[in-house]
């Protein structure tokens, strides 16, 4: 698909709907959280009836990810998907548009002492954060006990690429484009610690194929290789929406051992178990939506 071509002025009309959104996601993130729950809600359950081609994404990650469901709860699961996204989006622009001090009493933080100790020894970490709908929220409460920077995809539209670099920025120490492998090294090689999230698809050619829920999955190199590269600790983090919506939890686990290993592949799969028991915990909450397995090893067809 061809890339488009934004123009140069962000005046331009065609930015105007970016401008419109990032308005209401302004106006959002000051409503008071009963409404906020209750949009999401709304939106989700609109997207998930009419964003036909998200849903069908959705419902062939969890067929494949869940068998041991039966179709009527894959489809429960599904629903249930949409709405937490849904509510995700509130999540997000509470994160990008105000500052999150308020919500310090919704948090409870566990395991800390592990990043405490990584960050103490002064080799930086590797975080493994994950991309549930609470993503940018988790960030923000993260911020809260430590100063750590971002690694994240540029958007392709410059507007709002620009808003939500500031806003990581705000929230982060520095947000690192996920192509800038450099600064990142440079940056964890200092002493800092870097949240990254490597459970999407970006392809074969920066990938090897690891077990990801019983199926084969491109999964990125990078976790180990930075490992490798700056000797930080690989820590992951686990971070949801309780079920009460109304609070979270934030738990720091320590460092995965042995990694990187030598083996990319063992290292791959060592990621992407813990991902997979981060997520069996609250499922709704993950980013289905995304095509996890668009990548196929060679002669294998789509399954979207």
């Amino acid at each position: 698909m061809a890339k488009k071509n934004y123009p140069s002025s962000w005046a331009h009309p065609s930015y105007w709907p970016t401008w419109g959104a990032i308005a209401l996601m302004y106006l959002a993130a000051w409503l008071p959280w009963s409404f906020k729950l209750a949009l999401g809600r709304g939106l989700g359950l609109l997207a998930w009836r009419f964003a036909k081609r998200r849903r069908h994404i959705t419902e062939t990650n969890i067929r494949l990810c869940f068998p041991e469901l039966n179709a009527h709860q894959q489809a429960d699961l599904v629903k249930r998907t949409f709405i937490a996204n849904g509510i995700g989006l509130l999540e997000t622009a509470t994160a990008w548009c105000r500052s999150v001090e308020s919500m310090r009493q919704r948090m409870q933080f566990t395991g800390t002492e592990h990043l405490e100790k990584a960050l103490a020894e002064g080799k930086g970490a590797i975080i493994i954060g994950i991309h549930f709908s609470t993503l940018d929220l988790g960030g923000a409460l993260h911020g809260l006990l430590f100063d750590v920077d971002v690694i994240y995809r540029r958007h392709d539209n410059p507007v709002f690429e620009a808003f939500m670099t500031r806003s990581r920025e705000r929230i982060f120490g520095a947000a690192l484009d996920r192509r800038d492998l450099r600064t990142a090294i440079k940056r964890i090689k200092s002493g800092r610690g870097v949240w990254y999230s490597p459970d999407q698809d970006f392809g074969a050619d920066v990938s090897v194929f690891a077990p990801f829920f019983g199926q084969t999955a491109a999964s990125i190199k990078m976790t180990s290789r930075l490992a490798k590269m700056t000797g930080a600790p690989v820590l992951p983090l686990m971070f949801h929406r309780n079920p009460d919506d109304e609070t979270y939890t934030l738990e720091y686990r320590p460092p995965l051992d042995p990694f990187p290993t030598g083996d990319e592949v063992a290292d791959a799969t060592q990621v992407n178990a813990f991902i997979e028991q981060a997520i069996r915990r609250h499922p709704e909450q993950y980013l289905w939506l995304h095509r996890r397995f668009k990548t196929r090893p060679p002669g294998e067809a789509s399954v979207y």
